[in-house]
């Protein structure tokens, strides 16, 4: 298991991380800003060039998931890892992968009002004991600050989604404290669908659904970061078009009269980390408004939908799945399934 202590600068994640230790027997502390550093003095200083934070490598974020499986089969757990986390699409992809490690994770929010981040940001620079410390400690209240405005706007859904400790009037031994209390009571448990990550390539089938305004439905899945269409992996000895009805029926509770029509049949080259595959799209017709009505919403597999046009979809598709989105609707306005490879239209 993991306990994942989120929140800002100046929450109090590594000192009550220190005293979790005390708490929780067999538990070990994992900082994955550690690996941050390892890729800095490992990759091209260009590539820290183009982003604003090591979280934005890819890199990272899987190491973080092949870390922490590493370590709990030399240690019995549970890890202990404080680090802020404010983007939910890297939530989501590091959350699920742990998912699909069978994993368990309790997020626990440490939060304080701004200003009383904002005076124990100060109070840790001004501890600084000589020049250097004093330049190195200035810089880091910079960083710390300029990270008040991300927390903020990240407040809505990590209060959502972790359980929070308010840490304002909390010594860091109290706030250990309530951290291992919520996780004996199983507070802060991520409900996260566990998805197996794969080892070969695979079959997948998706479903399109439209409203009355030809507007295409997209989900947002809580275990991977990114939209999607409405469906999944086609199981062992299951017919790929009965998958896809499978899946639209667990997702979200339509139940499809008729087996849908073939759109596209697309071959995903393999990319590492991924193995690629075949992906089918079918045409799931037209949804009434008493049927959308009516739509579920699974909080371990689903966080959202959502109706959209196809420029809008664009905006929210990874290059890759928005391509085969295109080629799907034109193969719909023809009437006719179209075959492709990698993304390009054959034969």
């Amino acid at each position: 298991m993991i306990v994942w202590l989120n929140g800002t600068f100046g929450a109090g994640k590594t000192t009550a991380a220190q005293e979790l230790l005390d708490l929780l027997p067999g538990s070990t502390l994992y900082d994955p800003e550690l690996l941050g550093s390892g890729l800095r003095l490992m990759l091209p200083a260009k590539r820290f060039e183009e982003i604003d934070d090591y979280q934005d490598l890819p890199a990272w974020r899987r190491l973080v998931v092949d870390t922490a499986a590493a370590l709990l089969t030399e240690v019995p757990g549970p890890l202990i890892t404080p680090m802020t986390l404010l983007r939910q699409e890297y939530r989501d992809e590091i959350f699920g992968a742990l998912a699909a490690r069978r994993i368990p994770v309790r997020h626990v929010l440490l939060h304080a009002e701004e200003t009383i981040l904002r005076a124990r940001i100060a109070h840790r620079a001004d501890a600084a004991e000589d020049t250097e410390a004093t330049e190195a400690a200035a810089s880091t209240r910079r960083w710390s600050l300029e990270h008040l405005g991300p927390y903020a706007d990240a407040l809505p859904w990590l209060q959502g989604d972790a359980h929070v400790v308010d840490t304002t009037r909390l010594t860091p031994r109290q706030t250990a404290e309530r951290v291992a209390e919520a996780v004996r009571t199983g507070a802060g448990a991520c409900d996260i669908v566990q998805t197996p990550e794969p080892t070969a390539e695979t079959l997948a089938a998706g479903v399109l659904l439209f409203d009355d305004q030809d507007r295409v439905l997209l989900v947002d899945p809580t275990y991977k970061a990114g939209w999607e269409f409405p469906g999944g992996i086609v199981e062992r000895g299951e017919a790929p078009v009965h998958a896809g009805v499978r899946e639209v029926a667990e997702e979200l509770g339509i139940e499809l009269p008729r087996a849908p029509r073939l759109l596209v049949l697309d071959w995903e080259a393999p990319k590492p980390p991924g193995f690629g595959g075949m992906r089918l799209l079918y045409d799931g017709g037209t949804l009434t408004d008493d049927r959308i009505s009516k739509l579920l919403l699974p909080g371990s597999e689903l966080r959202e939908w959502r109706f959209v046009t196809e420029t809008e979809a664009e905006k929210m598709l990874p290059p890759v799945r928005w391509n085969r989105l295109r080629w799907a609707l034109r193969a719909r306005e023809q009437g006719c399934p179209l075959h492709l490879e990698a993304g390009v239209p054959v034969g």
